[in-house]
């Protein structure tokens, strides 16, 4: 879907308040998206749920304000322009720390694997980015500069999430609403996982039925977002 200007400002303050009202935000966790091929909108530091039209701010691919020194920046912005420059077909990022998805970055033996229709956007497995490989053993596990935002892009590949060992997840998508759904879509089937794994082995979509139903689902994803712009 084609969006203006206009609609991707009003689409992403939405997104912040969609997904602090579904608990994927908590104070933390941020929202962007691309306005053109090296542009990209995202919030200055502050907490979801609190963000306004007037606290977008526009960043070049080197997540440097282009309108120069921006207000107090998310330390973590680097996630947004290194995922940008490797994926021109990505137009929205989440990066959160639902609690429910952080097991399966931090188990090795429990990858996260789509387990309904909902969340056939995981593909067969989802990818775990091990900062230790980039940064080594003494980070605090942030993404703050560059050269970690390469090394996470590099994990993400061609996936639509990647799990962040210790920390969280970051989640893109060919637009907000999309990726809204997939943030939210996501961290439901980690918990639908963990209760399955409780009563025995799950049985997980195969990579057939997992594009199938990510193309059935998201051809609809106006739905829950109406429902969800109704809630906040």
């Amino acid at each position: 879907m084609n969006y203006s200007s206009e609609e991707i400002i009003e689409d992403l303050v939405h997104a912040n308040q969609i997904l602090a009202a579904k608990g994927i935000f908590d104070s933390f966790g941020h929202v962007s998206a691309r306005i053109g091929p090296d542009r990209f909108l995202l919030s200055r530091n502050l907490a979801p749920g609190q963000v306004t039209r007037d606290d977008l701010v526009e960043y070049d691919l080197d997540s440097e304000a282009v309108a120069g020194e921006a207000p107090r920046p998310y330390l973590e912005r680097f996630i947004h322009g290194e995922i940008y420059r490797s994926r021109p077909d990505v137009w929205a990022i989440v990066h959160h720390h639902a609690p429910a998805m952080i097991p399966f970055g931090a188990v090795k033996t429990a990858p996260l694997k789509p387990v309904c229709h909902m969340s056939g956007f995981i593909g067969e497995c989802a990818p775990v980015f091990e900062i230790r490989n980039a940064g080594g053993d003494d980070t605090d596990l942030l993404i703050t500069s560059r050269d970690l935002g390469q090394a996470l892009a590099k994990d993400l590949g061609e996936a639509n999430l990647v799990l962040m060992r210790g920390h969280g997840t970051t989640v893109v998508g060919p637009d907000v609403r999309t990726v809204v759904y997939r943030a939210i879509y996501g961290e439901v089937n980690a918990r639908l996982q963990l209760a399955c794994s409780t009563l025995g082995e799950p049985t997980y979509l195969t990579a057939a039925e997992a594009r199938a139903a990510q193309v059935s689902c998201e051809g609809q994803v106006h739905r829950p977002w109406q429902n969800w712009c109704a809630e906040t």
